[in-house]
């Protein structure tokens, strides 16, 4: 199985076609963002860019707080420095949760479940009975988790 970090090449597509909503700018007459949720995977999982949507295929197992499907993400307003656009998403955390996970992918559920990205963790990431966070990197032009230059 392999799993490879990439924005989605489908996500690319949507962002051209108006998919996505990210913030609060009226996108197909709504007002409000599209909610984006990750999920975390086994290394058994197979993602990449040509994930498509989010699958229930060697997802962890539901345990303590995490359940199918995955956290709800709360997005930052997505804004820019210089040339490049960028938007962040909270750090989330599964408490009381004992999880080994490999990855992680981060989908739109408003949206049909369509694939965002997947983030590689380089090897299993373990918590027993504790908590399991996903820390995303400095919202920034050189860093946020995604970007378009």
């Amino acid at each position: 199985m392999a799993i490879t970090q990439a924005m989605t090449t489908s996500f690319k597509v949507e962002i051209l076609n108006g998919i996505h909503a990210f913030g609060t700018t009226v996108v197909r007459g709504a007002t409000t963002p599209d909610t984006f949720k990750i999920a975390l995977y086994t290394s058994s999982a197979t993602l990449s860019a040509t994930t498509t949507a989010y699958t229930t295929s060697n997802e962890v197992a539901t345990a303590g707080n995490y359940v199918a499907g995955g956290n709800t993400l709360t997005t930052v307003a997505p804004t820019s420095s210089g040339t490049t656009a960028f938007l962040d998403f909270n750090d989330t955390t599964w408490s009381n949760a004992t999880i080994t996970a490999n990855c992680a992918l981060i989908y739109n559920s408003t949206q049909g479940d369509k694939a965002v990205a997947v983030l590689a963790f380089g090897g299993d990431k373990t918590s027993t009975a504790g908590d399991f966070t996903i820390i995303f990197p400095t919202a920034d032009a050189s860093n946020a988790i995604i970007r378009i230059a």
